[in-house]
């Protein structure tokens, strides 16, 4: 998991990838100077990106939603400030009050944003939160003159152009997808059609989990980065393996990873809302008693 774990491990972590050669395409991005006003390239700022305490996030929405809808954080499901969700466990509908920090394009501070709601939560199949927030998206870019990131309706193809975008660290990491992995385990838990990076550019470290993973050619939400094979073990925790259709289990040290997020589109209803037992729906469902 690519979730902050102990300052001092971290940091060395961020000095090794910062002094070294494989880390070319990781850039820093400081506040900008005032000047006129010019469009970006979609993956190279940070517009929509989130910091939390203790992971990245981004203030996603749907193609269809309104600018009077509540607004929503996304991040990754082993970022869930109740702790690591269980395999199989999936939490839905749950009250939060947690905050987040959203950045102007330049990665400065913009303001604090609160949530009210836990929508959707798991490290099942894929890795991700879904926080419902207590403004809109017409409110929040009132206040604080922040727009959000649109979630990708489809998966990305291979060799499509990728920017990690962690709003903890105030970095982005520029790469390529390079396949999807039809299975992926990290200690108990299972994910699927998990998107590899192609490297050099995307050593993702601990603070990253949650980031978006952003297209570099529509500026769209194609996935959430979430972990990665830091030591070579073989499916164990911070040491993912993958598995092919066929079952055969692959062991890649250094290999980064992020986690499909179309698939809440199968689950969106029309007043753009998760329906869980809705026909078609691929996200995990909770556990029935």
């Amino acid at each position: 998991m690519r979730l902050f774990r102990t300052l001092a491990a971290t940091t060395v972590a961020l000095s090794a990838a910062l002094l070294g050669s494989s880390q070319a395409l990781a850039v820093e991005v400081s506040p900008q100077a005032s000047g006129p006003a010019v469009a970006a390239a979609p993956g190279t700022d940070f517009t929509g990106i989130a910091a939390l305490s203790n992971c990245s996030g981004s203030l996603v929405r749907y193609a269809g939603s309104l600018s009077t809808d509540p607004a929503l954080i996304l991040t990754n499901g082993h970022c869930y400030e109740g702790g690591m969700p269980s395999p199989g466990q999936v939490i839905v509908n749950r009250s939060s009050t947690r905050s987040f920090t959203l950045l102007r394009p330049s990665s400065s501070n913009a303001g604090t944003v609160r949530a009210n709601r836990v929508l959707y939560s798991t490290m099942t199949k894929t890795d991700i939160t879904l926080y419902r927030l207590t403004e809109t998206y017409a409110a929040i870019q009132s206040r604080l003159n922040v727009t959000p990131l649109t979630l990708a309706q489809a998966a990305p193809a291979n060799g499509a152009g990728m920017a990690v975008v962690s709003g903890y660290w105030k970095r982005i990491y520029t790469c390529s997808v390079q396949s999807t992995i039809p299975e992926l385990r990290e200690g108990g838990w299972v994910f699927k059609s998990s998107i590899k990076y192609q490297q050099p550019g995307c050593e993702t470290i601990g603070g990253t989990s949650g980031s978006p993973i952003v297209s570099t050619s529509t500026g769209q939400v194609i996935g959430v980065n979430n972990t990665g094979n830091e030591d070579g073990q073989r499916c164990t925790l911070n040491n993912p393996c993958e598995v092919d259709a066929n079952g055969n289990i692959t062991v890649d040290q250094g290999a980064a990873y992020g986690q499909q997020t179309w698939w809440l589109y199968t689950c969106l209803t029309s007043t753009r809302t998760l329906d869980l037992n809705k026909s078609g729906c691929q996200l995990a469902k909770p556990a029935t008693r």
